[in-house]
């Protein structure tokens, strides 16, 4: 397996300095994951080593029963490990309230999607995110609308303000989705197969809207849960590929991205190809190919 970990020399430091090196302080990893193994009745992960820098964004890929959802359940806490270790940006799983790192972790998945109200407008619906609840309850004050309406903004759907969610198109109610993450202020933001039911175009809309948004100062570190490898855009630096519940490899997007290894990943014979900073898989037609 690949890893992001290489050996970088230590700089040499005079005495003068060294004192103030030792002050100086180690952020903690945005999500670190060390032996981890899910099993409920059968293993559904198993020797999952995982560590996600600050600055860094990553891809989750892999086939239909890899385990990517159940490493996102694992990592906010849904879905308790049998062994190893996990932290979530700074915060041990078993040593912190779980409840409270949520609001820190910004989801966009299906299961949002079917929490949300028909009859909601756009903007309650991302002031919702403020609260960590489904449906606008609470009093809401002028500051807080007013944040609301520019991560409208940010989000580009400002216009929508006052459109009912069953109104939205997917792509939209996507964006909305993530204006709702984005009212908690998240250091971490997971898109849990956000291009599900996009048609071509709107997809492609969608990826552009993302790569702006990973690009904006502030931006919170983004996690993209995905099969399809045109859906990774170049902001995204790491790849972590699953397989029947394990690591088949993980590091930086240029050598994880592979012909060999993604024919591993997808049982079936693959080609590779790339263009303008976008990967493309295309499946060769074979018989009888095992991995």
């Amino acid at each position: 397996m690949e890893t992001t970990s290489r050996s970088v020399p230590r700089p040499l430091l005079s005495s003068r300095f060294k004192g103030r090196a030792k002050k100086a302080r180690v952020l903690p990893a945005v999500i670190e994951v060390q032996g981890l193994r899910v099993a409920h009745e059968e293993t559904i992960l198993e020797r999952i080593d995982w560590r996600v820098e600050r600055g860094q964004h990553w891809v989750i890929l892999g086939a239909n029963g890899s385990g990517k959802t159940s490493l996102l359940r694992a990592l906010t806490g849904y879905l308790p490990p049998t062994a190893g270790a996990i932290s979530v940006l700074g915060q041990s799983y078993g040593r912190s309230d779980w409840r409270e790192l949520r609001k820190r972790v910004g989801i966009v998945s299906s299961g949002v999607h079917d929490l949300m109200e028909d009859r909601e407008p756009a903007l309650n619906a991302v002031l919702s995110g403020r609260f960590a609840q489904f449906g606008l309850w609470e009093a809401v004050d002028g500051v807080q609308r007013a944040e609301a309406m520019r991560i409208l903004r940010q989000v580009e759907c400002l216009g929508l303000r006052q459109r009912p969610w069953r109104h939205l198109s997917q792509g939209e109610r996507q964006r909305i989705l993530i204006g709702r993450a984005l009212m908690a202020h998240p250091k971490l933001l997971i898109l849990d197969e956000p291009c599900a039911g996009l048609d071509p175009v709107a997809r492609e809309h969608f990826l552009r809207f993302i790569e702006r948004l990973a690009r904006r100062a502030g931006a919170p570190t983004l996690i993209l849960v995905t099969h399809h490898t045109e859906e990774i855009t170049p902001v995204f630096s790491h790849v972590l590929i699953l397989k029947r519940g394990c690591v088949l490899a993980a590091g930086p997007k240029a050598t994880i991205l592979t012909a060999p290894r993604l024919a591993e990943t997808f049982a079936a014979p693959v080609s590779l190809s790339r263009r303008h900073g976008r990967y493309y898989l295309s499946v060769k037609p074979a018989d009888n190919f095992v991995t």
